[in-house]
């Protein structure tokens, strides 16, 4: 470790500060106690629902709801942050469905949610009142020797935090606050990072960097920074072009053209034979990696590169847990609220599945940049030198001030309690 002549310390590459000290402040995944209140179509949401509300008997009611220690048909729960107030108890509700909202399901499945609490062991209400337009989620994912993969995923959505392993990631929201306001990192980092760089710094830019630069390390996801400002600007574009294609083009818009993720021509997926009306089960899915072909059934999408095929987060392969999803149901869940489903397969699911192959192969191709980043910071050659959690310690910078660990104060927010009362949380 060597010293700039700044006072600053040069890190050595075991130096690095950990995410969570760079984004201290980390909310739990969603618990949602019950798997039939969310899902890949609003539509059978709103059914589901309707089928709850008609069934007048409690006892066969609170047999489609599925009660928990957290939740019953008798239980008494705010309105969640930013949805209407709903009519008390789920004994005596009678009302049309609350709109589905949309929500990232595991690492990169787009599905929809019914926003009402009382269906909701776990809604992390601290995650709905910060989940508007200006908001982007690093969402971490299981990852290890046995799950490779992303180490983050990132969404414009309200994401769920699930992951296909079974081990739930923390969320960590850009912001604390509505609005756009008050960056979760650490706090004077911007201003250090402006300071050693020479450039200006946002919150954007350390996300970016983050999504390019962040590796696993033995103390946790580690985020190495840098000192040196053009391997600083090629992270920051790297990153931003990675968090473009997570969102689906709704985060740093104007990167590589702006719109929604494309493939160029002839690399781009089409459907070539019909994909079947109903939804086939599971293993009715199969990839043909000599003809780079999707088969769904008896149809046809190609080409699909077998990388796209291939590509795994969270424990799982992606397009096998994307279409476990929208598959036949299983026999056990006849009878079952789970069961109430598409009679067909909707023309939704079919643009879905030509962006997520999409979106799979372009991050695909991101990878050599992301190796030749890590390569740069792990050699030491890159002139400045790095940033390390020493230098960031002897700026006073560590440790994290544990305010920055919890939620913003929203004293000034006046929400609705249980049964209507107001509630100043």
């Amino acid at each position: 470790m060597s010293d700039d002549g700044t006072g600053n310390q040069d890190a050595h590459p075991g130096d690095a500060p950990l995410l969570d000290e760079v984004m201290p402040w980390s909310v739990a995944p969603l618990r949602l106690g019950r798997g039939w209140v969310a899902g890949p179509d609003a539509a059978s949401l709103r059914a589901r629902w309707n089928a709850l509300i008609r069934t007048g008997d409690e006892t066969a009611r609170s047999a489609l709801f599925a009660p928990s220690r957290s939740r019953t048909l008798r239980s008494a729960v705010a309105p969640l942050p930013g949805m209407p107030a709903h009519d008390g108890r789920l004994a005596r509700e009678h009302g049309g469905c609350p709109e589905p909202v949309p929500v990232l399901h595991g690492p990169y499945d787009h599905q929809w949610l019914i926003p009402d609490h009382r269906l909701i062991d776990a809604a992390r209400p601290q995650l709905w009142r910060v989940s508007d337009a200006y908001q982007t989620h690093l969402v971490e994912t299981a990852h290890d020797q046995r799950h490779p993969g992303p180490l983050f995923t990132f969404t414009a959505l309200l994401p769920d935090g699930r992951t296909h392993a079974g081990r739930p990631g923390r969320i960590r929201p850009l912001y604390r606050r509505p609005g756009g306001r008050e960056p979760n990192l650490l706090p004077g980092l911007l201003e250090h990072l402006a300071g050693r760089l020479g450039v200006p710094v946002t919150p954007q830019d350390v996300l970016a960097w983050t999504a390019a630069a962040a590796r696993p390390g033995p103390g946790g996801r580690a985020v190495p920074l840098t000192s040196d400002p053009e391997l600083w600007r090629s992270g920051v574009a790297l990153g931003s072009r990675i968090i473009r294609l997570h969102t689906r083009g709704a985060r740093f818009a104007g990167v590589d053209g702006g719109g929604r993720p494309r493939l160029p021509g002839g690399r781009r997926p089409y459907v070539r034979a019909p994909l079947p009306t109903a939804a086939p089960p599971p293993e009715e899915l199969v990839h043909d990696a000599e003809e780079r072909t999707l088969h769904v059934g008896d149809g046809r999408v190609s080409p699909v590169a077998r990388a796209a095929w291939e590509f795994e987060a969270g424990g799982g392969r992606v397009l096998e847990a994307w279409f476990a999803e929208r598959a036949a149901p299983p026999p056990e869940a006849a009878g079952t609220l789970a069961a109430v489903r598409p009679r067909s397969w909707p023309q939704e699911w079919t643009s879905e599945l030509l962006e997520l192959i999409t979106v799979l192969t372009l991050l695909d191709g991101l990878r050599p940049e992301q190796r030749d980043l890590a390569r740069a910071l792990e050699s030491g050659t890159a002139s400045g030198g790095g940033i390390g959690r020493t230098g960031l310690d002897r700026a006073g910078l560590l440790p994290v001030p544990p305010r920055s660990r919890r939620p913003a104060s929203v004293l000034d927010v006046p929400e609705e309690g249980p049964d209507g009362q107001l509630a100043l949380l």
